[in-house]
């Protein structure tokens, strides 16, 4: 079968589409024929290497979320499996194949009327805005700031916040293109990448996929009691210093603090997917799906994530 592995850390032509093959699935574990495959931000981290004191290496794929049709199942695993359509977490990686195995009680049953491409765009990314607004201790009528909400993520926190009754629900984009296709989305305010622009004076909570060195200046729009908390590190780390601005800022009684999918059971995750699949086939979530590429396409992805010129998810098909 296909996959594409990372044959040197780097530039996205260190991606390679090698032979490999087919996985028999173990014992609790599922074989499923790859339809969609998602293309996240953290898989472009470990391709240029900055996650490489995790210990990937190269040579390692990437992906960690699929969407197709169950085709075989190992030993413990009810047969009446095979032949459904399933949304699968792959775990760190192993998702850029035609053909992923993975744990039974890693996959959730798709609605018949919602496409693999459309779940792979929702999937991880609806778990990490439900959790990241929980963690934020969002309360409706509270006004919610999005940083970087052009992709998946940022896309699904706007979407779950103005359905949890914000007050307000500004963003932060690249452009005026960006910002009316988030303003049909729920969005409030539209504001620059320096969060300028016609919005609140402060926030009670901030959503930040960005991270990186102008987060500081971030933590100075909250409102007293405010919550930041970081749900991406796209733009790299904040300064080291950062932390200043919060003891600077003691008599407001400000919060900072990060989220990460991997501190959710595996249970709870797949419960808040379960309920986003069944409100998109509602259309009641809109997933947003930026571009649809072939598997051996995949270099090509990941240059238009480096390039930022991607809206929502892009995902791959094999």
């Amino acid at each position: 079968m296909k996959a594409v592995s990372i044959q040197a850390f780097g530039d996205p032509d260190g991606l390679a589409v090698i032979d490999v093959p087919v996985p028999a699935p173990g014992r609790g574990q599922v074989l499923i024929a790859t339809e969609a495959i998602g293309v996240g931000g953290v898989d472009v981290l470990i391709r240029k290497g900055a996650l490489a004191a995790y210990g990937f290496q190269e040579g390692f794929v990437p992906g960690n979320e699929v969407a197709g049709i169950v085709t075989a199942v190992g030993d413990g695993v009810d047969e009446a499996w095979i032949g459904q359509r399933v949304w699968a977490f792959t775990g760190t990686g192993g998702g850029y194949v035609d053909q992923a195995v993975t744990g039974v009680e890693e996959i959730v049953p798709l609605p018949a009327d919602l496409s693999a491409v459309d779940a792979v765009a929702l999937g991880n990314s609806g778990v990490v805005a439900h959790f990241g607004l929980a963690h934020a201790h969002f309360a409706p009528g509270e006004s919610v700031l999005v940083r970087g909400a052009a992709g998946s993520i940022g896309i699904t926190t706007v979407q779950l916040a103005v359905r949890s009754g914000a007050g307000a629900v500004a963003v932060t984009t690249s452009s005026a293109e960006r910002g009316e296709r988030l303003r049909e989305l729920g969005a409030t305010h539209v504001l620059d990448r320096g969060g300028d622009g016609d919005g609140p004076a402060g926030y009670d909570v901030i959503i930040d996929v960005v991270a990186g060195p102008d987060l500081p200046s971030f933590l100075d729009r909250l409102n007293p009691n405010g919550r930041m908390v970081a749900v991406g590190v796209l733009g790299g780390p904040p300064p080291a210093d950062f932390g200043t601005r919060l003891i600077a800022a003691f008599r407001k009684s400000l919060s900072f603090g990060t989220f990460s999918a991997d501190t959710v059971p595996g249970p709870d995750g797949h419960a808040v997917r379960a309920a986003h699949f069944a409100a998109a086939s509602r259309g009641e979530l809109h997933p947003v799906v930026h571009e649809v590429l072939p598997l051996a396409k995949a270099e090509l992805a990941h240059r238009k994530m480096d390039a930022g010129e991607v809206f929502g998810r892009i995902v791959l098909t094999p």
